[in-house]
């Protein structure tokens, strides 16, 4: 029996938005504003297993989906089928399916764009936002894979998904290797200044070689080697690799090849949050750093920001307990039982 099984509630399915999804319920069914936790790249509704367990405890309505493209839930072949509006339109068809007028959506990583947009293109079915390192932003002046060709170079990870089938045939190539180079705990030197740096927001010089050059990382790397410390359990590490290896990776990567596409169609919307929102950062998040979030509030004018000390980009994972004091400290006062 695989660690799923035995750290999650058991799966259900809906038929939603032309697909059939998978996800998982706990806590007190038809009670109070429901949370749906809304899973990164590369994860699965198994990354809140700790969130799941906790706010369920807590007396809160959770729903956490496999996404399109992950897991147990269909992943349609055309790439243009993971636009951000697709995975909108999935997850309010997850609500209609439940009957839920109004819920708190939690996104990490991946997710929280998907949250956000859910903010702005379907208020009226977003009660609250908590949104954990990825932040929420104006419309990129420009096309923003041209802006990270130029910043950080064509063999940047975003940039590199944009071609068919090459990224992905090296992650599917060893799934156990892919994950292990994916699911670690930032090295922790004693006495070491904290720096996550500047993340996406990095530029790098002229003929220097591509920043965040997932791939080419990939293709080096021997785990056997890696000083950084584990950061899931061998039954929850198997966990993702089991599931990667039946799906493999294209799924996850055909949200990136909407980067483009998802821009032109955020052209007439406002960029503008009006729910009640939680950013939760990451002190030691080289992707997605604590800085990435400065100026969110002139965006969102009900926003509370808290900093999640020791962690790297896994958050809920890597720091579960802050996380949760976090988030249930938030709901208790926005959204009381």
């Amino acid at each position: 029996m695989s660690a799923i099984q035995t750290m999650m509630p058991p799966v259900r399915h809906a038929d939603v938005n032309g697909i059939r999804m998978a996800y998982y319920e706990a806590g007190p069914e038809g009670e109070g504003v429901p949370l749906v936790f809304c899973h990164g790249f590369p994860e699965l509704a198994f990354s809140w297993r700790h969130q799941i367990k906790a706010m369920s405890e807590a007396g809160r309505w959770v729903i956490a989906p496999d996404q399109r493209g992950y897991g147990l839930t269909e992943a349609p072949a055309e790439v243009e089928s993971y636009a951000l509006e697709n995975l909108c339109a999935d997850l309010v068809a997850l609500l209609d399916h439940k009957g839920i007028k109004k819920a708190i959506f939690v996104g990490h990583d991946w997710g929280g764009f998907v949250v956000w947009y859910m903010a702005i293109r379907h208020p009226d079915r977003v009660a609250g936002v908590i949104g954990m390192n990825t932040p929420f932003s104006e419309r990129a002046p420009l096309d923003p894979i041209e802006i990270m060709r130029s910043r950080l170079g064509e063999r940047m990870y975003i940039v590199h998904f944009q071609t068919p089938g090459e990224a992905d045939a090296v992650l599917d190539r060893d799934v156990s290797k892919t994950m292990n180079l994916f699911m670690k705990r930032p090295l922790d030197i004693p006495g070491a200044p904290v720096d996550a740096g500047a993340g996406f927001a990095a530029e790098r010089k002229p003929g220097d070689p591509s920043l965040f050059a997932l791939v080419d990382a990939l293709e080096a790397y021997d785990p056997a080697v890696d000083p950084r410390p584990p950061l899931l359990t061998d039954e929850e590490f198997d966990a993702f690799v089991e599931t990667f290896e039946r799906t493999g990776f294209t799924g996850g990567i055909n949200w990136y090849r909407n980067f483009t596409r998802n821009w032109h169609a955020s052209k007439d919307l406002v960029h503008r949050v009006h729910q009640p929102s939680l950013m939760i950062m990451a002190e030691k998040d080289a992707v997605l750093p604590p800085s990435a979030a400065d100026g969110m509030e002139a965006l969102i004018p009900d926003l509370e920001k808290q900093l999640v000390l020791g962690s790297g980009h896994w958050t809920q994972q890597e720091e579960p307990e802050q996380v949760n004091r976090l988030m249930l400290d938030w709901l208790g006062r926005r959204f009381p039982l």
